[in-house]
């Protein structure tokens, strides 16, 4: 099974989150992805804990289902390779500052020259323009910068780090798929390649789909626990007597009914319904007494059984082990050269004709700097040339 974008060659030159986990989501797709590493200066997810078998758990989940070539781009010799790939490979994944390319003589509008289909998609933190366009950030800044950050959180304790990187991922490794397939059907009507400057902040303050709304029409400013989705409304979560946490999201008529009823509390309901910021803080507090009468167990029984968006809140090892992600196959077990599998996270999108079977984790640094070449028509004896040149690794 070759997977429904097995038509698609991709050049990964990014690092870090944003990049790799955007050229992750097209490999699992079937695209073939090559990574253009430097020999001398590895991706900090290579060495990031914890690792299995002496590879990051980080770094070969991300790096799934990639090839992996590595050149000095500082060398002419190395610039020269990475223009004869562009010929074939005409999709391009970027994530260096503004102008890096460009400096190294690789460019969009150097490799346009050689490849007019090319789609050359850039992800950066603040964009190609603007003020900011050479500041340096990471997915906390661009949270803050966005708007994000000040109302998520608590009014007594203030913003709170999220678990996940949402600008990274959210903002820049998802909008740069969707740019990227909208280019390719651009191409294919079109014959044209396109550049795309795609910025991890722009990305994430569209997310502002309700609060944004509501200020720019409205000006109804969004802040910590001041909206019904924030906090602001019972639509929270709730301590168990035993410290353990529910999310309770039983905003609809016949949920609410379904969780006071629960609760044994059933003329809660009528404050659940009612738009007054008191009726909602009284209900919090009622809540919160109720949950802490039983433990979590007694609780995820109850409320197995309701459909009342009441749901418990797990950890990682606990929903790892949930049935409902168990009966998705979002755990997959993926090979790995030389060793037992590895389990990983699994592609979440589902095609009816399938998608291809994981095939490796994420390889070495150059692996398959050598087969590569010789794809290009590099002889071995200029292979060994470039080598001992430290050109490839």
């Amino acid at each position: 099974m070759s997977g429904p974008l097995s038509s698609l060659k991709i050049l990964d030159f990014s690092t870090l989150l944003p990049g790799p986990f955007a050229s992750l989501l097209l490999a699992d797709m079937g695209a073939e992805v090559l990574r253009v590493e430097s020999p001398t200066r590895p991706d900090l997810l290579r060495v990031l804990p914890p690792h299995d078998g002496g590879v990051s758990a980080a770094h070969a989940y991300l790096n799934r289902n990639k090839r992996s070539i590595a050149l000095d781009l500082k060398r002419p010799e190395a610039v020269e390779v990475v223009k004869r790939l562009v010929e074939e490979y005409d999709i391009l994944i970027e994530q260096f500052r503004p102008g890096v390319m460009e400096r190294l003589g690789l460019g969009y509008e150097a490799l346009r020259a050689i490849n007019p289909r090319l789609i050359y998609v850039s992800i950066t933190g603040y964009g190609q323009t603007g003020p900011y366009r050479d500041r340096a950030g990471h997915d906390i800044n661009y949270l803050a910068i966005s708007g994000i950050a000040a109302q998520t959180g608590r009014k007594d304790s203030g913003p709170l780090p999220l678990g996940v990187q949402v600008a990274d991922v959210a903002g820049g490794s998802f909008h740069a798929v969707m740019g990227l397939l909208a280019a390719v059907i651009h191409r294919q009507q079109s014959g044209e390649g396109q550049y795309l400057d795609i910025s991890m902040t722009d990305c994430v303050f569209t997310l502002h789909a309700m609060g944004g709304a509501a200020y720019l029409a409205c000006g109804q400013e969004p802040s910590m626990e001041s909206q019904p989705l924030n906090g602001g409304s019972f639509y929270d979560y709730y301590r168990t007597r035993d410290g353990r946490w529910l999310a309770v999201g039983s905003l609809e008529p016949q949920f609410m009914q379904q969780l006071c009823a629960a609760l044994g509390r059933p003329e809660l309901a009528s404050l659940g319904l009612s738009p007054d910021p008191e009726a909602q803080r009284q209900l919090k507090r009622e809540l919160q007494i109720a949950f802490e009468l039983h433990d979590f167990a007694e609780w995820c029984e109850i409320f197995a059984g309701l459909d009342a968006c009441v749901e418990p809140m797990l950890s990682l090892a606990e929903a790892v082990e949930h049935p409902q992600i168990k009966a998705r196959g979002l755990v997959v077990e993926v090979p790995r050269e030389g060793g037992p599998g590895q389990r990983q996270i699994g592609c979440p999108i589902r095609f009816s004709g399938g998608l291809p079977a994981p095939r490796h984790i994420g390889v070495r640094v150059g692996a398959h700097t050598e087969e590569v070449l010789r794809g290009l028509g590099y002889s071995e004896e200029r292979i060994a040339e470039l080598r001992a040149g430290k050109v490839v690794a």
